[in-house]
């Protein structure tokens, strides 16, 4: 009877990171729901296709520009589930890189 390899060291991290990006997106819409927040209908359907994504496929994003190899969501991915999860705990939203605040 064959046994299978063990798997490299590069799985275990993917595997990491697909569970790290599951529990933020479900931390997300708890904390949302606590607090009484309403998302938007397009937050809540981001959330629920991002997560089903990483579910089947491992990963959110198919273009290996947009994100690194080892991670379950992209940038502009973590940056959008960043900015959910601070209008669930009530934050003001923080400004966009690059852009000066007028007077």
């Amino acid at each position: 009877m064959k046994r299978k390899p063990p798997p490299s060291p590069f799985e275990a991290q993917r595997k990491a990171a697909q569970r790290a990006a599951l529990n933020a997106l479900r931390r997300a819409r708890r904390s949302a729901e606590k607090a009484g927040v309403s998302l938007s209908d397009w937050e809540g359907e981001f959330i629920e296709s991002v997560s089903e994504r990483v579910k089947t496929h491992g990963r959110a994003f198919g273009d290996p520009e947009k994100g690194a190899p080892g991670q379950a969501l992209s940038a502009l991915q973590g940056r959008k589930l960043k900015e959910i999860t601070a209008k669930a705990k009530g934050e003001a939203p923080k400004g966009r890189w690059g852009r000066k605040e007028r007077d």
